[in-house]
């Protein structure tokens, strides 16, 4: 019989290791990456409703009567991680909300960003201390506070 080729035990082992090592490193990488990509949801959303504020305060010279429907600013719907609210709404000033929620296998709970009239961009809470510490005066978008 001529010579059988075969791994042995340990070259598997080693191989199974070194499999584990790159999963490791490369599964936190990938889910951070993910939701940093889901955060693009509320900025965009929160870009475009300023838009239609400073539309409808064209429209009325004032802000109060905003962010309902039927109007040019409605607060949008269907959003799949984030709720856009108008927590202050007065005749010259408001601030539009963006707060994370919990769907499906990813959670964006924790986030929260805000915009105002004088386009001051604010991140007002955060997940984890290992995404800044909230309140910060941009929108951070990635770990460590970067904006």
């Amino acid at each position: 019989m001529l010579g059988q080729k075969a791994f042995t035990l340990l070259e598997l082992m080693i191989t199974v290791a070194i499999v584990g090592i790159l999963a490791a490193v490369a599964i936190p990488s990938y889910t951070d990456y993910v939701m940093r990509g889901k955060i693009g949801e509320a900025t965009s959303t929160l870009l475009a409703m300023r838009t239609k504020m400073e539309q409808f305060y064209q429209d009325n010279r004032t802000y109060i009567g905003a962010c309902a429907t039927g109007t040019i600013a409605p607060l949008p719907t269907g959003l799949k991680y984030f709720t856009v609210t108008c927590p202050t709404l007065t005749a010259t000033a408001y601030t539009i909300q963006a707060a994370g929620g919990i769907t499906g296998e990813q959670s964006m709970a924790g986030f929260t960003y805000t915009i105002n009239e004088a386009n001051t961009r604010n991140t007002t809470a955060v997940p984890n201390s290992s995404w800044g510490t909230a309140t910060i005066t941009c929108w951070v978008t990635k770990k460590g506070g970067l904006c």
